[in-house]
Parts: C-alpha cells; structure tokens; sequence
C-alpha cells in the first residue's frame, strides 16, 4: 500500500473517565505516532449512541476524551482532533457501507454478541451496524493504519471486507475514472480507491487489568473506582489505590516465567513495566524475591511521577471549554476539507448526482 500516502487513523468513545489501560494501550502510542506519521485522532460520539441513545452529559464526556488527548502530548496544530458529529462525510459513507456490508458479516461480530447478549431481537440497529460506521471512520480519509487492540481486531478485517468489495463491485468505474491506487491483495497487484487498512501495533501491547481482580481488563465502567486508576486521580488517589491493589502474598519471583498463574503479580508488574520503558524481566532483575510491600511503593512514587502532570493538564485543559471547543471546531474543518475530497469521487464512482 505504499502508493496510498501513509495516515494514521483512531478514535475514542466519550464514555466515562479514561483511566491507565486507555493511556497505556492508546493514548501513549497515540503521541508516539506523532513523530513519524500524518495523524488524525477523534473523539467518536456517534459511536457512544450505540449503547446509551440518552446521554445526561455527552458534550462533557467529549470535552474530557479532547482534554485527555492533548494534556497527552498530542498537537492539534500538527494534526487533526476533532469530534465524530461534526463531520456529517462520516455518516453518508457509513450508509454506503451499509450497503456494501453483509448482514451476515455483522453477525458474526464477536462485540456484537457480547453487548447485544441473549436479547438480540432488542439490540439497536446501530450496535449492529457499528463496525459499518467504524469502517467509514477509517477509510472517508483512506487511512492506511489505524493502531488496534485485541478487542478491535475484527472490526478493521471487516473494514477490510468492506474496501475489498467496493474496491471490486465498482472495479470498472474506479478504472474509468482512472481514481485508483495500486496496491497488492494477496500475490495480485490490483487497482482499489480504497486502501485495505493495516493494523499498527507498536511495541509489546500493554493489557492493564483491573487492581481488585488481575483476570478482568481494566475498566471505566467497574462500580469499584479502586479497580482502576483515573487519569484525573491526583497522587493521594493514585497511591491509594496502588496500596490497596490485591495481591497474593508470595514474594515477586525473580523471572518472568514465575509470574504464571499469579495475574495480580503479573499485572502490577507489567505496570511499573509500561510506565517505566522497560521489559518486565528488568522490573523483576529488581524487584525479584521481595515482597510487595517493597514494590508498591515504588510502582505508587513511579506512577505518581509520569501521571500526575497529565492528570494536572488535564484539570487545567477542562476548566477551559471553549478552548477545547475551538480545538474540535477547527480540527472538524480540516477533517470535512479531507473527508469532502473523498466523497466527491465516492458520490461520482457510484453515481450519485450533486456534491
């Protein structure tokens, strides 16, 4: 796909405090892609509706998720951060996708199931079509990657599914119109308007589980806010919640294969492992054989160190709205300015009259 420019796409929903699994699994890479890659990063609000229609305080969640990301380290001179519903180019494709899908493609979406349970007949349309509008997300830029985790994998084969089949079903059109681009599908080189986006993964992927019980993820949406670290906890709260972390009571082994079978070990050390920039076998060259009323003082003072800053950025960021409204307001326009470029050929490839 070299011949498609290199852009990075990504967004996140506007669903409760973002906590230290959002920084770590996406945030930090967020502003490490920066420096090597054109990005655009959005704050999905249209998404959020997919499982709560009714929202008492949306446009606060949407300024907070914007907080997050710049008191991050993420430019927005340099690059675009914007709110999903202020690009209407996001939904007009999304309904063409809909219409590229296949119902049976939705199905089998592994979230889907999860979230719509056994009451399927209940679930909104629009938790069925969600990877749809994720696939319109991605591809109104023709964004060559998009950093994943585990539980998004799926959704970008299927926005892979969707670019195939309309890069093939209007195959003839795109040729005609001469909008294509090169690009490899297996061992063929084949013409496509759309890229057939790739999964970025930098580094090892950092999995924080929650502090009360290392076999669940982490989670904004645990009644227990000691499960989790905010990254809006001062460093009282943070230390707090480190001390309180459960733990069983053998010393930290002295090799990262001793840390099977203990996922409370294994998550706090995989912690002080992400925030410090080092392999887990180096946290345990230190730390192995002493107990954890050694070590949690140091991952609290670590944790404290690289988190608070952020924490204070962010305080500082929120209690200015109309800044951040400005930063969405002009991220938007740079957004419709690329999204408009797509759609015009779109609109022209299958037919559409107008635009």
């Amino acid at each position: 796909m070299s011949e498609f420019k290199e852009l990075v796409f990504s967004g996140v929903q506007p669903t409760g405090n973002l906590h230290l699994g959002n920084y770590l699994g996406a945030l930090q890479k967020f502003v490490a892609l920066q420096e090597s890659h054109e990005c655009i990063y959005c704050v999905v609000d249209l998404h959020s509706l997919t499982a709560t229609l009714v929202h008492d305080d949306l446009a606060e969640q949407t300024r907070s998720i914007t907080a997050a990301f710049l008191a991050s380290g993420i430019d927005p001179r340099k690059h675009i951060v914007f709110n999903q519903s202020q690009v209407m180019q996001h939904a007009e494709l999304a309904w063409i996708f809909n219409c590229v899908a296949r119902i049976g493609w939705m199905n089998r979406m592994t979230q889907f199931k999860d979230k719509a349970g056994k009451d399927r007949e209940n679930a909104s349309l629009g938790l069925l079509a969600y990877p749809s509008l994720m696939a319109a997300d991605i591809l109104v830029y023709r964004a060559t990657h998009v950093p994943v985790g585990d539980d998004q994998k799926q959704h970008l084969e299927l926005t892979r599914d969707v670019a195939q089949k309309f890069n093939n079903d209007f195959s003839g059109r795109i040729a005609e119109l001469g909008c294509g681009v090169e690009m490899e599908v297996g061992e063929e080189k084949v013409n496509g308007f759309f890229p057939l986006t790739e999964p970025l993964i930098e580094g090892p992927v950092t999995r924080v589980m929650s502090l009360r019980d290392g076999s669940k993820k982490m989670s904004k949406s645990d009644p227990s806010d000691l499960s989790r670290i905010n990254l809006t906890d001062d460093a009282d709260a943070i230390s707090r919640k480190i001390k309180k972390a459960k733990t069983d009571p053998e010393a930290l082994p002295s090799e990262v294969a001793g840390l099977e079978g203990r996922p409370e070990a294994q998550n706090l050390v995989g912690i002080y492992s992400a925030l410090a920039g080092v392999s887990r076998a180096d946290v345990l060259a230190d730390f192995g054989g002493r107990q954890f009323s050694d070590f949690k003082p140091a991952l609290a003072e670590l944790a404290v160190e690289k988190l608070s800053p952020i924490a204070g950025e962010m305080r500082r960021i929120s209690a200015d709205p109309a800044y951040i409204d400005g930063v969405l307001r002009d991220g938007a326009l740079r957004a419709r300015e690329k999204a408009e470029t797509t759609m015009k050929t779109v609109r022209e490839i299958i037919g559409l009259i107008g635009g």
